[in-house]
Order: C-alpha cells, then sequence, then structure tokens
C-alpha cells in the first residue's frame, strides 16, 4: 500500500469518493487523520505509541482525570478525589452516568481491575514502574476507589500516570489472564466508554471510530463530528499529496514541506511543543556500545545543531538531555561539546573500528539516519542503517531480547517524568527513579545521546475548527471539533 499514489489511496479509504479540491467538504463531518503506522495496539496497558495513547484517552476511552492546557489535572471519569491519612490514600470518586458502549455501567471495579492489571508485572505495562508506590487499589462501592499508598508522595497531586492510563471494561476483559492480555479478543474490537465508539479495524489500513450519542452531556455530549477515521499512510510523500489534494484532514509534516503546505489555501501549520526527545539509544548489554569510551566518541562525534537546522528546519532545539526545557522536573546540564577530533583519537587510541547496525523506523530516505552515519564515519565508526517498520522495530528493540546495537528513536514522554525509568531496561543501564539523578545519570554514562526536542508540525484542513494542539498532543479537544459547510 506504500506504493500506492494518492488517489488510489482515496478509492481505498473512502468509497464512492470523488477526489478533487471538493473532496474534503464531500466527507462532510467525518475527519481523516493521517496516521505513518498502525496503532500498535489499542488496549493501553500495552502500547507505547504516542498516537494510540491519544486515541485511547481522547476518543475510545476515559482516565481518571486529564489535563487541561495548562497540565492542571482535572477531574473526567472521577469527578472528584481527595488525600487522607497522612496522604498515604487517595479516593476517587466516579461519575455515575458513564456507561460503556455496550451499556454496561462504568463502575469502581473497571478501575480497580485496570489498575491492579497495570501493577502486575505480568501485563507488562509499559509505566509500570509508575505504579511501584502504590501498595493496593480497592473498589470501595460502585462508585469509589482507594488507592493506598506504600509511603507519602512529596506532592498531593493526582500521579501523572492516572492521566495517561485509561479504565478498560473489567466486564469484558476480568476472565483474561493478565500475560495473555496480548491476545485478548477485546483487543481486536474493543468497547470503550468515551466520546467516540468503535466501528472498524483494518490492520496497517485504519481505524474507524463514529461518535457517541449517549456521551453525558456533563461532559460536553456527543461530540460535533459525524466519525474519526485514523488512515494509515507511512510514505510521507503520499501523506503529503493526499492533504494537499483534501483526501486528508490532518497530516504529521516533514518540516521541510511546512512552507509547501502554508502555500495552499484550505491548509495551514500547527506548529507545538511536544514531550517526545530524539535520541541514539545504546544497547549497552553488548559490543561495541558496551564500552562508555566508545558512547563517549559517538557523542562527540555528532553534531545535533546540524540535525536541527539541516534536517527539521529549525522546528527543535538542541536536547542537553531526556527533558524539554519548561517542562516541570527539567534540570539542565552542561552539553557535550561538537568535537570530532577529540572522538578520532579516542578510538583511535582504543585501535578498533566499532561497527554496528543502526536500526530506524520508516521506507524513506533516511536522511537523519544518513546524517549520523557521515559524522559517526567520519571519526572512525562503521555504520550500517537497517530501515524497519513499526511493529518489527518495537519488537527487536522493546522485545525481551533488545535485538539492537544502537537505534534511532523518538521516546513518548509525560509530565511526570515517568518516561525515565523504563529506559534503563531498553538501554541495559538501571535508571534512578528519582527524575533529577535520572537526568545526571543520562548526562555521565550516556546510555543516549540526545540529538534534539522536536515539535509537532501538523498539516490541517482549516475546515476544521475547534482544534487545540499542544504539549497533551492532537486530540485533546476532538469532542469538541466540528466542519465548516
Amino acid at each position: 500500500m506504500s506504493r500506492l499514489p494518492a488517489w488510489v489511496l482515496l478509492a481505498v479509504f473512502i468509497a464512492g469518493s470523488c477526489g478533487g479540491e471538493d473532496e474534503a467538504s464531500r466527507r462532510g463531518p467525518t475527519i481523516l487523520f493521517a496516521s505513518g503506522a498502525d496503532l500498535q495496539s489499542i488496549n493501553p496497558l500495552l502500547t507505547v505509541h504516542p498516537l494510540a495513547r491519544q486515541v485511547q484517552r481522547y476518543v475510545l476511552l476515559m482516565t481518571l482525570a486529564r489535563y487541561d492546557s495548562s497540565l492542571v489535572a482535572r477531574p473526567y471519569l472521577a469527578s472528584a478525589w481527595r488525600w487522607s491519612d497522612g496522604s498515604r490514600t487517595l479516593t476517587f470518586r466516579l461519575r455515575t452516568d458513564v456507561r460503556w458502549h455496550d451499556g454496561t455501567l462504568t463502575t469502581a471495579h473497571d478501575v480497580a481491575w485496570t489498575l491492579n492489571a497495570a501493577r502486575d508485572p505480568a501485563t507488562g505495562y509499559p509505566r509500570l514502574s509508575d505504579l511501584a508506590d502504590i501498595a493496593s487499589v480497592t473498589a470501595l462501592n460502585d462508585s469509589t476507589v482507594a488507592l493506598r499508598f506504600r509511603s507519602p508522595p512529596a506532592f498531593e497531586h493526582v500521579p501523572d500516570v492516572l492521566t495517561d492510563l485509561a479504565i478498560l471494561p473489567a466486564h469484558l476483559l476480568d476472565s483474561v489472564p493478565h500475560a495473555r492480555l496480548r491476545t485478548a479478543a477485546w483487543n481486536a474490537r474493543p468497547v470503550g466508554n468515551g466520546p467516540f465508539r468503535f466501528v472498524a479495524h483494518e490492520p496497517n489500513r485504519r481505524w474507524v471510530f463514529a461518535k457517541n450519542a449517549a456521551f453525558p452531556l456533563a461532559l460536553g455530549g456527543p461530540p460535533h463530528i459525524d466519525r474519526f477515521i485514523v488512515v494509515v499512510v507511512d510514505e510521507p510523500m503520499i501523506k503529503l499529496a493526499a492533504l494537499v489534494a483534501g483526501e486528508l484532514d490532518f497530516a504529521g509534516i516533514s518540516p521541510q514541506h511546512a512552507a509547501f503546505v502554508r502555500r495552499h489555501e484550505g491548509l495551514m501549520i500547527r506548529d507545538y511543543p511536544v514531550i517526545f526527545p530524539y535520541g541514539l539509544v545504546f544497547n549497552t548489554r553488548q559490543p561495541p556500545f558496551d564500552d562508555p569510551r566508545i558512547r563517549l566518541a559517538a557523542a562527540l562525534a555528532i553534531d545535533r545543531q546540524e540535525i536541527v537546522d539541516g534536517y527539521l528546519f529549525g522546528f527543535a532545539s538542541v536536547a542537553d538531555g531526556p527533558v524539554p526545557a519548561g517542562v516541570p522536573g527539567y534540570v539542565p546540564f552542561p552539553g557535550l561539546p561538537l568535537a570530532p577530533d577529540s572522538a578520532r583519537h579516542l578510538l583511535a587510541s582504543l585501535h578498533q573500528r566499532p561497527r554496528f547496525e543502526l536500526l530506524t523506523v520508516g521506507s524513506g530516505e533516511a536522511a537523519l539516519e544518513q546524517m549520523l552515519q557521515a559524522r559517526l564515519a567520519a571519526v572512525g565508526f562503521d555504520v550500517t542503517i537497517r530501515q524497519l517498520e513499526l511493529s518489527a522495530f518495537l519488537g527487536r528493540v522493546y522485545g525481551p531480547r533488545h535485538d539492537f546495537s544502537a537505534a534511532v528513536m523518538g521516546i513518548p514522554g509525560d509530565v511526570g517524568l515517568g518516561y525515565l525509568q523504563p529506559l534503563g531496561d531498553l538501554t541495559g543501564i538501571p535508571v534512578p527513579a528519582d527524575p533529577v539523578a535520572a537526568q545526571r545519570l543520562f548526562a555521565e554514562r550516556l546510555p543516549v545521546i540526545w540529538l534534539y526536542q522536536g515539535r509537532g508540525v501538523q498539516g490541517m484542513n482549516v475546515r476544521v475548527r475547534g482544534v487545540q494542539t499542544d504539549m497533551r498532543g492532537e486530540l485533546p479537544t476532538i469532542a469538541s471539533w466540528h466542519v465548516t459547510p
């Protein structure tokens, strides 16, 4: 499918459409949103895919609380919460008007089941470490759930993980062993309780959601659009052509194409901050990056400003660590200088020419990877680039064998900085739970060479109104989107 022209994509995804400049208006209140890869999993216990996580918490399902545009946690499925017992117990009072799309009432049993499944290592929840301080989760009655903590937190606020982990329907999943949740039937035909209900999924082609006409009025009521369709388009140029032709309403745009999109009437660019640092991630369990001197040589060889200017056209900033400036908890550490001569001398003193395979996601030109390859080759590395589709990449990098030497990748982040500690499992160097200590470890031991802090760049059809893009992502206001005639 990745080699099909844009007009074929239209025929594949929209039955009976006619194309041309009027294509977007012909769709009416149906929004087509491009994704470069399938959503990996719709189950929030199993996925690290950034767009999938947004679809889970803003489209199909609900979280206990959710951030507003100022990153303040506000009630959502939980109508209120309070701390007690010397800040060791956090009690949530749930709304009583939220139903699963099969008509079953959403209760505290669903919350307790979801959180306890996430706390079980057998499940494989990516943010397991963020729940380590929770001693127990108990449904006190249908509308009340209590979380007991092992020790009082530093601040009485809703843990960030509870704004990210969407609640699942226990009545459809509690018979599935946690270790087998990856094969649960629910994953293929999910039943949610959010503003949109699941309609269809064609693997590697599209996800279709329709508005939930029964979504509570107190939460905004049913969405203003009829359908939201995530369309998988893995070729950047096809994605761009489809956006310009009106076949897509949203498409992530390569920075070099932003000016081109801006010249088209009816389109606009949305540029917004994200917590999604890009880095060259090393597997320190195996050569050559088990040697800290080789990691240092690689870090000294890479020109990060060259990447920001030449590859990202300024839609990013040079990274001095895994946390973007401006995010709560950010600690500045002095970055390493660009020093290719020092890198060359360091490798020469080791009497070896390190060889490794650089893994990446994609099927295109791999411009970033080629820039890294050239800079590393110039100081004495022998680098081979291997591009994989997303699921194969995730399997090799995140799988139990961690079958890679180095990978260039973005790391999906969160306001609570819970994404830092799991990088220890990825790289083979344990990362402290304390965010300050974690950032110091990254600066000193270099399990990752942080390249840049990117920005989201979306091309968008101006017919869609009510869109707000910010550090939460592209979809936080989707229930309020509407289209102009």
